[in-house]
C-alpha cells in the first residue's frame, strides 16, 4: 500500500528531500554546461547550496564516479561513470530509433558504411554505425572501442569545433600516434587542419588512421547551432576514393540536419 503523508510536517520534510536532490542534480549540470573544469566557489557561486551541503555532495559524487578531481583537487571535472551514463543516454532514448533510421536510408542511398560519433575526453566514440553489404569493411565495434580523433575524420570535425581553449588544451596533452605514413603527428600542422576544417564545414581521413580506408565527417549540430556530433561515410579506397567519398557531402549534410533536430 502507498504510504499518504498528510500532515504539513510530513509534506515539508518530502518538499525539502526533492529540493535537496535537484539542487544536487544541479551540480552535475554546473559541470556538464561549462565543459572545463569548475573550482569549488564556482560551483556554490552557481548552484547557491551552502558550503558544507556542497562539500557533502561532492564528495558523495566523488566517491560514486560521477565527478572526478584535477590533479592538485583544486577543480571538479566530469567523471567516467557520468560519461558513461550520457553515452547511454544518447543510444537509448526514443530519438536514438529516429537516427538509427536515418542512417540506414543513408546507407541505402550511397551503398557506404556511415556513422554517428562524439568526441568523449579525448576520444571518439561510435553513437551507432550502419555497416554497408561489401565483404571489405572496417570492422570497429559499435559502441565499444575508442578511436583516437587526429587521425579520423570525425575526431578532427570534433576537435576542430571544441571552444578555442578546451581545443587548445587538448591538442597540447592528445598523443599523436602515427598509424600510417600520412597521419598527422605535428601539432602545429594538425591545428592548420582544424581551422581548414571549421572553414570548409568537413573533414576527411586520407588513409591517415588505416591504408586502403578513406572518410568524409560533416558535422550534427542542435537547434542552436552547437555541433554534438559527426556524421560520417567511410568505405575501402578501391571502392570509394577519397574525391568520390566528398561527392557524398551533401547528402551527409542533408542527413546531419534531420538528425540533429532529433537532439532538441
Amino acid at each position: 500500500m502507498n504510504r499518504v503523508f498528510s500532515t504539513p510536517a510530513e509534506i515539508a520534510e518530502i518538499a525539502g528531500e526533492t529540493s535537496s536532490t535537484l539542487k544536487a542534480f544541479g551540480v552535475l549540470e554546473v559541470l556538464v554546461r561549462a565543459g572545463r573544469a569548475v573550482t569549488l566557489s564556482e560551483l556554490m557561486q552557481a548552484t547557491d547550496l551552502p558550503k558544507p551541503t556542497l562539500h557533502r555532495t561532492l564528495a558523495l559524487f566523488e566517491e560514486a564516479g560521477f565527478l572526478a578531481r584535477e590533479p592538485g583537487g583544486r577543480a571538479y571535472i566530469i567523471g567516467e561513470r557520468l560519461s558513461r551514463f550520457a553515452l547511454d543516454v544518447l543510444r537509448s532514448d526514443a530519438a536514438a530509433a529516429q537516427r538509427r533510421t536515418i542512417l540506414r536510408r543513408v546507407v541505402s542511398e550511397i551503398t557506404e558504411t556511415c556513422n554517428l560519433a562524439v568526441l568523449k575526453k579525448a576520444a571518439l566514440v561510435y553513437l551507432d554505425r550502419i555497416e554497408a553489404p561489401w565483404p571489405l569493411r572496417l570492422h570497429v565495434p559499435e559502441g565499444g572501442g575508442e578511436l583516437p580523433p587526429h587521425c579520423c575524420a570525425s575526431g578532427k570535425l570534433l576537435l576542430a569545433h571544441l571552444p578555442a581553449p578546451e581545443r587548445q588544451g587538448l591538442l597540447e596533452v592528445l598523443p599523436l600516434e602515427r598509424f600510417t605514413e600520412r597521419t598527422i603527428t605535428d601539432r602545429a600542422v594538425l591545428e592548420s587542419e582544424l581551422d581548414r576544417i571549421v572553414s570548409v564545414g568537413y573533414a576527411v581521413d586520407n588513409e591517415e588512421y588505416v591504408l586502403g580506408v578513406a572518410c568524409v565527417a560533416v558535422p550534427v549540430r542542435n537547434r542552436s547551432g552547437d555541433v554534438l556530433a559527426s556524421l560520417a561515410v567511410q568505405g575501402a579506397t578501391a571502392r570509394l576514393p577519397l574525391m568520390r567519398a566528398i561527392e557524398f557531402i551533401p547528402r551527409l549534410r542533408a542527413a546531419a540536419a534531420e538528425i540533429g533536430s532529433t537532439f532538441g
